[in-house]
């Protein structure tokens, strides 16, 4: 009786090891801590977590293990080329979008220029162009207006694009300003 009860205690001791081995060969070994939530991955989720944001321009978002900038386009790069007054990067924009801005002359042909406005995936939702308030025939600064009119799509988040217009197809001579944008 003795020695049937000793094979018990090692059987129940096998079958426990076993088992523990079973458990712990497909247990994430991750869910075996306190679950601790990740931090921001983007300066959108850093600003509605609360974190501090600068006044900067852009403006910067620190979390507690990296900074995020919010995303303004190219619109520093571009500056000393053409301005955009209307829509501001990341405006919430409905249809009619009326733009205005001012650009170099050098920016125009036959005083306009391609825009276009992109959904989130990147498709193209309508494509117009703008026209300069002026003088275009210059290397200055030239007031520019433009509407698009367009069906608001499924995402919440955009691209306008305002191409310089390039008569000859080079691809040296391409530029563009890109302005991210809400719907």
């Amino acid at each position: 009786m003795a020695h049937n009860i000793l094979s018990l205690i090692i059987y129940l001791i096998i079958a426990f090891l076993l088992g523990s081995a079973m458990v712990w060969r497909f247990m994430d070994p991750r869910d075996m801590y306190e679950s601790v939530p990740e931090g921001p991955t983007t300066f959108e989720e850093c600003v509605a977590a609360g974190y501090p944001v600068e006044e900067s321009y852009p403006a910067r978002c620190s979390a507690p293990e990296k900074m995020f900038t919010e995303d303004i386009g190219n619109e520093q790069e571009r500056k000393n080329i053409v301005r955009i007054s209307y829509p501001r990067p990341n405006a919430t924009i409905t249809s009619p979008l009326s733009l205005s801005g001012e650009a170099r002359g050098t920016w125009y042909f036959e005083a306009s220029f391609p825009i276009e406005l992109h959904d989130e995936e990147g498709n193209l939702i309508v494509q117009h162009f703008a026209e300069a308030q002026g003088e275009w025939m210059t290397e200055s600064f030239v007031p520019f207006k433009g509407t698009l009119i367009f069906e608001k799509p499924k995402g919440t988040r955009g691209t306008l694009i305002l191409r310089k217009d390039n008569p000859s197809g080079l691809p040296e001579n391409d530029s563009s300003l890109i302005v991210p944008v809400r719907f």
